[in-house]
């Protein structure tokens, strides 16, 4: 599951999961911005320090940002290593195949663990034209497919795979030695993940078909904060016993 603040993350990690990753998720749902694009390295150590305080068990790992890693190995193991030494992460993920092969190769040499991400990788949206499922035919398939395995190869420890059709994700699980983690790719992977924000209900205007909505906390909320100003206008609100009383004596008044 995905957190991005300190009492999210304490919840996540006590109900048992595995991992936890600061996705690069947290530009659309904790900052506003309509894609992943927008959030900075800085922004990410942010969140990802925030996270690290909340998490005794899971494996954390932070997301590398758009552009935190393109431009050259050693600028990608340069903010690979600031997630490890000032976010407190354990790995960081990097999204794409062949292209990122010697990024991640080189990040792994450092020291560091990688998680792959192929299929539908957000950060690309605009190459793909929008979140379109990808792998729906055989040439594309086949180079997911050679992405994961390359990926494998470079050293990364674990792989998601995003948007991709459930047969192929069940193929590449197959080939793999590395675990796969699934989101809207179907039950074949490993494992899988999903933001906690949409699986909690808090962003009604985006529902994918692979998000199953586990709770409606957005409406719970609603719900609350409309109690609570209705209880304030009324007086119910601050009720004697959320007040601070004593015996002591009035003050007396002042004179001039």
């Amino acid at each position: 599951m995905t957190a991005y603040d300190f009492s999210t993350a304490r919840l996540v990690d006590e109900a048992g999961v595995d991992i936890i990753l600061v996705g690069d998720s947290v530009a659309m749902v904790a900052l506003g911005h309509e894609n992943t694009l927008a959030v900075t390295m800085d922004e990410m150590v942010h969140h990802t320090r925030a996270v690290k305080r909340g998490v005794n068990s899971a494996l954390l790992v932070g997301d590398m940002p758009f552009m935190s890693y393109h431009v050259s190995d050693a600028e990608a193991v340069a903010n690979a290593g600031r997630f490890i030494k000032e976010g407190g992460a354990e790995a960081v993920k990097i999204e794409g195949g062949l292209r990122v092969v010697d990024k991640i190769r080189a990040i792994v040499q450092a020291g560091i663990s990688v998680m792959g991400h192929v299929g539908l990788t957000p950060q690309s949206i605009h190459q793909f034209g929008g979140y379109r499922i990808q792998g729906k035919n055989h040439q594309s398939g086949r180079q997911i497919k050679k992405d994961a395995l390359e990926l494998q190869k470079a050293g990364a420890f674990c792989v998601v795979i995003e948007g991709v059709l459930s047969d192929l994700a069940e193929e590449i699980t197959r080939e793999l030695t590395i675990p796969t983690i699934g989101i809207g790719a179907g039950p074949h992977c490993d494992g899988q993940i999903l933001v906690t924000n949409d699986m909690l209900g808090l962003n009604d205007d985006f529902s994918p078909k692979f998000v199953k909505k586990y709770a409606d906390v957005g409406q719970i909320m609603k719900i609350a904060f409309a109690t609570y100003i209705e209880e304030i206008q009324s007086g119910v609100f601050p009720a004697e016993e959320h007040t601070y009383n004593n015996q002591r004596k009035p003050l007396r008044k002042v004179v001039d």
